[in-house]
């Protein structure tokens, strides 16, 4: 079979996922329709909708879209049914029920942002900056019913540097998995693709988890010590950021930090306090060293780097963070 003749299904939702279907599109392959999330509502009343990024390309490129509220809903599985593809892909969506990944003839494959089996769940790229790991990637495998557990057709590799940001991995991770997303369809096209279980992958013996980030989970321990706060705050920079309260004087402040530099030494200051000349540095004591704040944002207002925020703000000679 013609990579013009397989009919391809793509669901997906954010713009993770636009690159893997942009390459499939300007591949030449058969994509017969997209599966995506219903339009979001929006703004102050939420009486206005904007669709994922996903439904906008595929919009854009004329292809057949459906936003099913409920993966189970007789009605979507018939639309899903009609559209008779042989191969589904998904990435970046949603945990799809058996009567959904076991439709097509050939199966539904996933791209994961990570090695698998390592960082199973909704955030593998910001648990695995977080976690200060060197190395990550993604991978294709083949739908199970357990999340993410499937067998594995393909994994690409690729280093995370010191200075990465969740944001710079995603990134480059986005169009590492638009090129792999590709060359698992055509091993699957030529018959080469070879699905191995991830039980028979090398991987370290305790496999950490990528469990859903919500905004408690963004708060600053600042007794954890400079490299694990250094690495908490650039796993989760740009979104959804790490955050702390601001203690300064008489006010407490929500304060989102987006980028540091590490310094080990023994801090002069307690843990949580802030050493300020006023002017351009704003660094936070930890128990082996400090944190010196480059980019951050105040509840209401831009987010800036450290130099403009000074410029309008008076740090109390009693300020804290906690």
């Amino acid at each position: 079979m013609k990579k013009e003749e397989l009919r391809i299904v793509f669901m997906g939702t954010p713009d993770f996922a636009v690159e893997s279907l942009r390459c499939l599109v300007e591949g030449g392959y058969n994509v017969v329709g997209v599966v995506t999330m219903p339009d979001k509502a929006v703004g102050r009343h939420q009486s206005e909708r904007t669709a994922s990024p996903v439904k906008q390309y595929a919009a854009a490129q004329g292809l057949p879209v459906l936003q099913p509220e409920k993966l189970k809903d007789p009605a979507f599985l018939d639309e899903l049914r009609a559209l008779r593809a042989d191969l589904q892909i998904v990435v970046a969506f949603r945990m799809l029920p058996e009567a959904v990944w076991a439709m097509p003839r050939l199966g539904t494959f996933n791209l994961h942002a990570s090695l698998l089996p390592q960082y199973r769940g909704a955030a593998p790229i910001n648990w695995a900056v977080i976690n200060g790991e060197t190395e990550t990637g993604v991978t294709t495998f083949f739908l199970r019913h357990a999340i993410d557990t499937g067998d594995i057709i393909r994994q690409v590799r690729t280093p995370i540097a010191d200075t990465d940001t969740a944001g710079d991995v995603h990134d480059r991770l986005m169009h590492i998995g638009g090129r792999l997303v590709v060359e698992t369809v055509d091993s699957i096209l030529d018959g080469t693709a070879t699905a191995v279980p991830q039980s028979s992958v090398d991987a370290p013996a305790e496999l950490q988890p990528a469990p859903k980030i919500f905004k408690d989970t963004c708060r600053i321990d600042w007794s954890r010590g400079v490299k694990a706060v250094y690495d908490f705050v650039r796993g989760l920079s740009p979104y959804p950021a790490a955050w702390t309260e601001l203690h300064n004087g008489e006010k407490t402040l929500t304060l989102k930090i987006f980028a540091t530099e590490k310094h080990f030494c023994t801090p002069s200051s307690a843990v949580g306090e802030v050493e300020c000349d006023g002017q351009e540095l704003f660094k936070i004591a930890t128990t082996d060293g400090y944190l010196t704040v480059t980019e951050l944002q105040l509840a209401g207002k831009r987010r800036m780097n450290v130099k403009d925020f000074l410029r309008g703000f008076h740090v109390a000679d009693d300020c804290r963070v906690g």
